[in-house]
């Protein structure tokens, strides 16, 4: 709750903590527009592979020309400005930035920052949960050993997830469940880039008229970017995902308690302490009375008799027993809270949350049957969506997970709905992710 005035004392001592951005698309502008309003939160330095797309970012959040216009890292570390660059690579042998946020949404791109950055002794966060869920506990491992913070990013769901875990710990009470609100039906799951604004409802003109990237709107539609997002909340917290994936059980605020819960005692989870979706519709595609669809929640039990009666008193929204109450977050503003995770890093030492055992996995998963030789596409595209599994059944098949699952090649066909093995592909590029991967079984857990 200090993070502010540590921030204020550091400002004071002429010494601003000093930031390298990867990735300047929709994450990384809106962690560049709250950076210029931050008394001494100095972004050093922004690369982007589209130096162009990056300068039309900064410009559209308001910045002035001036601003980002240092020749050099060095120029900006000592004018209070910025520096454009296509290499990542300058972020990380720049002495003067002492953390870097990895934005580019790429898993294969976002390991190899993270590595570099990690080996360069500066901290991370991690807003590329593509990559967090493919070896975040691998970096993690990495980053404790070169004491530095590898961290998930403040504003995205998961370490709002986390923290509100960490609130149930610190409680004293007894953790059930955690999971975010979302826009799913049954019917989401095998949408493809072709179909998915129909689930929208938008029409032709509206899409033409907007910049929208149909695979990533896909990727939230088809269920992939919440299977993601619970198997690195599961891998920071010590959850367990549901052995058969993420159900997505139709939930308003008022029934968190009722439906997460475990089944013993009326409610719909197999065990307590799991990650799922309250989903904003109904299988009907109905939409959910007073939904979450933005939002995250924890659903916990009571540990005596006295603080049941006092969830009651307070008026703690509780199941019908009043043993099981909730907690939620209503929102969550993406890039423009990313701030808390820098600071905390730098000024604390501390994590927003991090993926600090492999506990979880997001694995590929087919839309169809397919055939040998067929490539696939990846998260959000037409072959594939992520189901989130324990790692332990993850390893015991050897999945294909989710971040290597794009163009790469079938070499055996496959049933729609069957988890996508290693022996099913032809494993020919990214060869130190895979070996990496091999590594991370080490840190199985559960």
């Amino acid at each position: 709750m200090n993070l502010s005035a540590m921030l204020a004392a550091r400002a004071a001592a002429g010494k601003p903590v000093r930031i390298g951005l990867i990735g300047a698309g929709k994450f990384g502008s809106m962690i560049l527009a709250q950076a210029k309003h931050i008394a001494g939160y100095h972004v050093v330095g922004v690369a982007d592979l589209d130096m162009g797309k990056a300068r039309e970012s900064l410009a559209r959040v308001h910045w002035d020309e001036a601003q980002y216009s240092a020749p050099s890292l060095a120029d900006a570390h000592d004018s209070g400005a910025t520096h454009i660059t296509d290499d990542a690579a300058k972020l990380f042998d720049f002495d003067g930035i002492e953390v870097v946020i990895e934005a580019t949404g790429h898993p294969i791109a976002g390991i190899r920052h993270a590595l570099a950055a990690i080996e360069a002794g500066k901290h991370v966060v991690m807003v590329n949960v593509e990559a967090d869920v493919l070896c975040g506990p691998l970096l993690a491992e990495k980053a404790r050993a070169a004491g530095v913070v590898y961290s998930m990013a403040y504003g995205d769901q998961p370490a709002a997830i986390c923290e509100l875990v960490d609130w149930v710990h610190a409680s004293g009470f007894e953790l059930v469940a955690a999971g975010k609100g979302m826009n799913f039906a049954p019917p989401y799951r095998y949408s493809t880039p072709d179909t998915v604004w129909s689930f929208f409802g938008w029409s032709e003109e509206e899409v033409a008229a907007g910049d929208f990237n149909p695979k990533m709107y896909n990727s939230f539609t088809d269920g992939t970017k919440a299977a993601i997002e619970m198997a690195a909340v599961a891998n920071a917290t010590g959850l367990d995902c549901p052995d058969d994936g993420l159900a997505f059980h139709p939930a308003g605020l008022q029934d968190l308690a009722t439906v997460f819960k475990p089944q013993a005692d009326g409610g719909q989870l197999a065990k307590p302490g799991l990650v799922d979706i309250a989903a904003s519709r109904e299988p009907d595609g109905r939409v959910v009375l007073n939904n979450i669809q933005y939002g995250m929640f924890v659903t916990f039990r009571a540990p005596d008799e006295y603080t049941r009666a006092c969830f009651q008193q307070y008026g703690l929204l509780t199941d019908a027993s009043g043993w099981y109450g909730s907690m939620w977050r209503p929102f969550h503003l993406i890039g423009l809270e990313t701030s808390v995770s820098v600071l905390s890093a730098v000024l604390r030492g501390e994590a927003t949350g991090s993926s600090t055992r492999f506990r979880a996995d997001a694995v590929a998963t087919a839309k169809g049957d397919f055939e040998a030789g067929d490539m696939l596409d990846g998260e959000g595209g037409f072959k594939v969506w992520a189901k989130a599994i324990p790692a332990r059944l993850s390893a015991a098949e050897d999945a294909l997970p989710i971040g290597l699952a794009h163009h790469i090649r079938l070499k055996r066909a496959v049933k729609r709905d069957q988890v996508i093995t290693l022996a099913d592909v032809e494993i020919t590029d990214d060869i130190d992710i895979f070996e990496m991967r091999k590594d991370q079984k080490r840190l199985l857990e559960g």
